[in-house]
Formats: C-alpha cells, structure tokens, sequence
C-alpha cells in the first residue's frame, strides 16, 4: 500500500510542476520557463526528502523530467524553442533543489550548499525591470491622449506619466509639444505622433519637410478610437475618435481604411513579437517607397532622407492592451504584449530580452496535455528503474539463511 502510494506521488509530480506554474502563464500569456523556478523549488525540494536519500538517484530523474515537461509545454504552446539558457537555469533549480530534499536527513550541510545552488540560479535568471540608460536621444510626443496628464483636470496636479511614457522615458529624453510648428522640433531626430487632434496645412507641411530632412516618425493613427475617456463626446480635451492625419498619409501614398472589427486583436509580427491591437485597420499603399507588414497593420516609409512608420491603431499603447499588471510596467515578465518594446524598436531604439507568448488557447491546452503525458511516462519509467531500493538483510534473517546452506 505504501509502495503504490510513493508510486502514485511519483507519477504526479511532474504534473504538480506543471500546473505549479500555469496561473502566471494564465495571467499575462508569457511562456517564461522561469515562471516555475519557485513552484519548482518547494515542490521537488519537499518531494525529495519524502523519498529520502535511498532514492537520489530517482529525485534526480524525477527532477529532470520536470524541468523537461516544462521544456515541451514552451516549446507547444509558443510554436518555437524557448531560450537555452533559463532552461538550463530551471534544470539545475530542480535537480539541485530535489538532491538537497533527499540528503536533507543524512548530510544537511549538502543539503544546504544545493539548495543555495538553486537560490542561486533562481537569483540569476530573475526577471530585472527595464533600467534608464544615460545616453538617451530626444523624443518629441504630439498627442491628443491623455498620456502627460490626467484626464479631465486642469492645473499642475494634473500632470503625470502614462505607463507608457514612463518606460519610454528608461531610453529616450521625451518632451512633449503643442504643434509641429515649435522650433524644438527642429533640434530633434525623433517624433512621435499619437492620434493627435486636427492640424493646419502648415503644420503637416512642416511634419514632411522636418521626414525629408533625416527625421524619424512614428505614427499612432486610429481610424476608430476605443480610448477610455470621462469627458463626454464633442469636448475639445477628448482625444478624436478617428485619426485627421489623412492629408499627410494620402501625400505619402498611403490610405487609412475603416476599422473593420471592434474587439481585441493578437497579431504575431514576423519576428515572434506579440502586439495587441483594439478596433484596429490597415493601410493600402499605393507608393513603392512604402512597405506593409502584418497584413498592412503596419507600413515603412522611406520618404526623403527620412523614415516613417505607421501603425492603424492607437489603443495599442493604452495600458489595458500591454500591461497585465499595472504595479509593475517596468517588469517585461508582466506585460502581456511585446508594445513597449516595438516602439522602442521603431524609434531605434532597443530593450533587451526576448518574450514568448502563448500562440493560442488551443495551443496551450495541447501543450499542458501533451507535456503532462509525457511527464507521467517517463516518471514511470523511472519508477520501474530507480524505484526499487534494496534493503539490508535482518541478523535473523541472514542466520537462517546460514543454517540453509549449512543443511544442504
């Protein structure tokens, strides 16, 4: 009874791993093998000394055959490999985490040296937030979002950061302008234009010659804006709800459609990146010079000696699309899309690290069951080749055993 039982642990254990580690997969869509160092830990550590130190060798096995259910799950649910290296930090958290359980009773000083091993590489493969660099180019920001104050106050206690601002303020030197018409434009290589309220000839005239001359832009323009908002419509503070940008687009060869959903939308760009998007369209180019991507969710344009980017929406960088928890938004293991680090990119700019998403829920329901089958076999298998310890003879036992061989 007690036998089926310890087999019946064994055989759940990579299971218990794997569902250790789900909620935070759940939470933001991240597929961070690291997200199961802790659960990990506690889990192969206790399972460990339960089987003591007679079973090292099938702790071991145990634990390698967690952190490999872990592996397959990544590898099923995000369609490519993880990267080696917090793999290989996971594996040794887990073997060195279930051989310190095992020796706890017999040898606690190499208990404690290998559970300090795992605190060890969990301290090395922790996420860090996204840290200020010193050289930091400017940024200028035209904007009718509330993204430099709070909406719907007036006065100096209404000025403060959207998330968004703030990490892009970790690489770039941002100063917000009223009009394309300020002479500090002038002094800058970067502009960023984010769904931003109807301006006059002179000012788009200005925002393609200031492109010509070497300038860098990234445009946010929605053709359907779902942005929260209190002020009631037709105020003037209200963001519009659809891009004026028309006039420039059209003069570079490129035409805004309608928004042709209103719901939530997960697009995979080429490089694996995730951004989500809310009532977003796409743009038809009609110009050599530009170039769509995502299905024209986004287009590249060289126009002079400068370089445009576009992207049909502007709720892409409202907090609720990238951030799934709003405590933490300078943590890249707590966004739940890669936004912040594609307008880096597109500003020349770029954040360290690479994330992997879940690709679907479909997929990430294959991948649970196809890494927790595999788990189950392969625990089982070492059941059958580790599980069995041999015990020492009793001196009654051996004495009659004796007198056997002696009679015969």
């Amino acid at each position: 009874m007690i036998a089926m039982g310890r087999c019946l642990l064994i055989l759940c254990l990579p299971m218990l791993v794997l569902l250790s580690g789900l909620p935070a997969v759940l939470h933001g869509g991240q597929v961070d093998a690291m997200r199961w160092a802790w659960p990990a830990m506690l889990i192969l550590t206790s399972a460990g000394w339960i089987m003591g130190r007679a079973r090292l060798k099938l702790t071991l096995w145990i634990s390698t055959v967690a952190a490999g259910s872990v592996l397959l799950l990544c590898v099923v649910a995000a369609g490519r490999a993880p990267p080696p290296w917090p793999m290989l930090l996971l594996l040794v958290i887990a073997c060195a985490a279930g051989a310190g359980g095992a020796v706890w009773r017999s040898r606690w000083p190499l208990a404690f040296g290998l559970l300090a091993v795992a605190g060890l590489a969990w301290f090395v493969g922790r996420a860090s937030p996204v840290r200020q660099v010193a050289d930091r180019p400017a940024l200028a920001v035209i904007t009718a979002l509330p993204l430099f104050w709070r909406e719907g106050e007036l006065g100096l206690t209404a000025r403060t950061d959207a998330l968004i601002i703030a990490l892009l303020r970790r690489r770039f030197d941002v100063q917000p302008l009223d009009s394309a018409l300020s002479p500090d434009l002038r002094r800058m290589g970067l502009l960023m234009l984010a769904q931003p309220r109807g301006m006059e000839a002179g000012e788009l005239v200005a925002i393609d010659q200031w492109v010509r001359e070497g300038g860098r832009v990234l445009i946010l323009a929605d053709p359907l804006l779902l942005w929260p908002s209190s002020l009631p419509l037709g105020d003037r503070r209200r963001a519009p709800p659809a891009s004026l940008l028309g006039p420039l687009l059209d003069h570079w060869g490129v035409r805004l459609a309608p928004a042709k959903t209103m719901g939530e939308e997960r697009h995979f760009l080429p490089d694996g990146s995730l951004l989500t998007s809310m009532a977003a369209s796409r743009f038809e180019v009609r110009e050599e010079h530009c170039r769509p991507e995502a299905s024209g969710l986004i287009v590249l344009c060289r126009i002079g000696r400068g370089t445009a980017i576009m992207v049909a929406d502007a709720d892409m960088i409202d907090d609720r699309l990238w951030l799934a928890d709003p405590g933490h938004p300078l943590l890249p293991q707590q966004w739940s899309a890669d936004t912040p680090a594609l307008v880096m990119h597109w500003l020349g700019q770029s954040l360290s690290g690479e994330r992997r998403w879940v690709r679907s829920e479909d997929d990430l329901v294959r991948a649970v069951r196809w890494a927790a089958l595999a788990g189950i076999l392969w625990a089982g298998l070492g059941w059958m080749w580790f599980g069995r310890v041999k015990r020492p003879i009793a001196s009654g036992q051996m004495a009659a055993v004796e007198r056997e061989i002696g009679s015969k």
